[in-house]
């Protein structure tokens, strides 16, 4: 081997070894840096014509499990989606109250059957007519309390989405312009390593509003698929969109509904969108909370109608009406959608508590339903019990009439369009069917919570696994770094020792 040879190997061995010692340096000071992966170079012998040529260092490169990383997404996306469920359902279940502590619905009608009876044992008693509106207040006002957590949670998740969209859009074309980056530079020679490290990120913020699995091509561009969807990466434009607007009781999605869906480039697709913050706020816009509103609803129109079956117009809306529960859930002229937000204890009964003992209009006999009854007139009995019997046994129970069960409270063509079913097998009691529906909701929101729970403990898992395999480990990279120092004052070695021989041969000539 020639000393030009020589020397021309070490110094390229000398460059290889530099470049490596700058990667090393790199990693060690972004070793808490978040987002940053492990960069390695590669270095492969040259030869030219049989004759060893030196060492060559390629481009900084990343050391990433891509099936990792979309496994790592998937889980975060399901840990978002099961926090913000947990956290909208959790004001629902604070409204609900507790049977320790004696506030939920069931506990307000029992309180209210527990103040009939005792008016029943002295009817004439004032004072106990006033407990027993007093009862009835507190429990249309616990109607309304849950009524107002599940509209006001279905107002945040409605609201939530334009949030959501707008992030989509931020993220889609983040890694549009990155992407587009990444295809130049990496036909330029150069490397996209810290590149891909931000559209990975890029990416793993997005999987966190809408699950997407990123597809790499060969370009070094990627694909993005979000529920059979392919995402259009564009950095100049979004590409979904959502028209806000306004939501009420009786707002819903789809057909001749009023809510905006969630469309890609004109088309909507609300309904393809599942995962992640932006599919679980459309579920529980269009799915969970309408139906915890229309349980509420039946509960407390079942209640209304029964006590006004018995004689006593205790309950009304605001204009005084009692709803047609034998009409279907959303039909606007039975007056059931949206009615818990609006019960209260009707004006004529606020005014004159004695109506709670004579009670409020007759009532005609129904064939399996309410056996006739008449009102005690003005001057009438002071101990007059028949509508205070028929309430605290009838009214309240599980029976229209002796032997006469009341029909089933609706479980099907729920929701403001008549599509949702409760999940619950509902008693004929107005108090164990508030008790049904309250432990499902409540439940629904224990479901949410493990569900996160144990999202996010498969998270940090791929978290801890994906550090381990990209991660900068310190230890390793200083390691490393004595390894190419040792290289690096070799081959100065070799250089210095080609310098003395070609020094060596000057000196002999001259």
């Amino acid at each position: 081997m020639s000393l030009d040879l020589a020397f021309g190997i070490a110094r390229t061995g000398l460059l290889a070894t530099q470049q490596a010692l700058a990667n090393v340096s790199q990693n060690i000071a972004n070793a808490r840096t978040e987002g940053y992966t492990r960069k390695q170079v590669d270095m492969s012998a040259t030869a030219w014509a049989g004759q060893p040529m030196g060492v060559r260092a390629g481009v900084a490169a990343r050391t990433v499990d891509a099936a990792l990383v979309n496994e790592r997404n998937a889980r975060a996306a399901d840990a978002a989606a099961a926090g913000l469920r947990e956290r909208l359902l959790g004001g629902i279940e604070a409204a609900h109250g507790t049977p320790e502590a004696g506030d939920t619905l069931a506990d307000g009608v029992g309180a209210l059957q527990t103040a009939f009876l005792a008016l029943r044992d002295s009817p004439a008693d004032s004072g106990l007519q006033r407990a027993a509106l007093g009862a009835a207040r507190d429990l249309a006002s616990r109607f309304n309390d849950v009524a107002r957590a599940v509209a006001g949670a279905r107002e945040e998740a409605h609201t939530g989405i334009a949030a959501e969209v707008a992030l989509l859009n931020r993220q889609l074309r983040a890694v549009a312009g990155l992407s587009a980056e990444i295809v130049a530079t990496r036909a330029s020679g150069a490397s996209t390593a810290a590149l891909e490290d931000q559209r990975d990120a890029a990416i793993a913020t997005l999987s966190e509003s809408l699950p997407v699995r990123p597809i790499a091509r060969a370009d070094g561009g990627v694909t993005l698929v979000a529920g059979g969807l392919t995402l259009p990466l564009d950095p100049n434009r979004d590409v979904f969109g959502f028209a806000q607007g306004a939501i009420g009781a009786a707002s819903f999605h789809g057909g001749a509904g009023t809510l905006a869906g969630v469309t890609l480039q004109g088309t909507d697709v609300t309904a393809r969108l599942s995962g992640g913050r932006l599919g679980e706020m459309l579920r529980l816009r269009d799915e969970t909370l309408p139906r915890f509103a229309a349980e509420l609803d039946v509960a407390a129109a079942s209640l209304a109608a029964r006590m006004d079956a018995q004689g006593l117009r205790l309950f009304t809306d605001g204009a005084g009406a009692v709803p047609d529960v034998a009409q279907p859930y959303a039909a606007p002229a039975g007056g059931q959608l949206g009615f818990a937000a609006l019960m209260q204890v009707s004006a004529s009964a606020a005014q004159d508590p004695r109506l709670l003992r004579d009670g409020t209009h007759a009532v005609a006999a129904s064939p399996g339903g309410p056996t006739a009854f008449t009102p005690n007139p003005p001057g009438g009995p002071a101990g007059f019990t028949g509508l205070l019997d028929r309430v605290a046994g009838f009214a309240l129970g599980e029976e229209a009439s002796a032997g006469n069960p009341w029909p089933a409270f609706a479980s099907g063509g729920l929701g403001p369009d008549g599509t949702l079913s409760s999940p619950f097998f509902a008693p004929r009691g107005v108090a164990g069917f508030a008790a049904a529906l309250a432990a499902a909701q409540v439940a629904d929101r224990a479901a949410a919570t493990e569900a996160k729970d144990r999202a996010t403990g498969l998270r940090d898992g791929l978290d801890a696994r994906f550090a381990a395999q990209s991660g900068v480990g310190t230890d390793a990279e200083m390691a490393a770094m004595v390894q190419l120092q040792n290289a690096y004052a070799a081959n100065a070695r070799v250089m210095n020792t080609a310098q003395e021989m070609w020094d060596l041969l000057l000196s002999i000539g001259r």
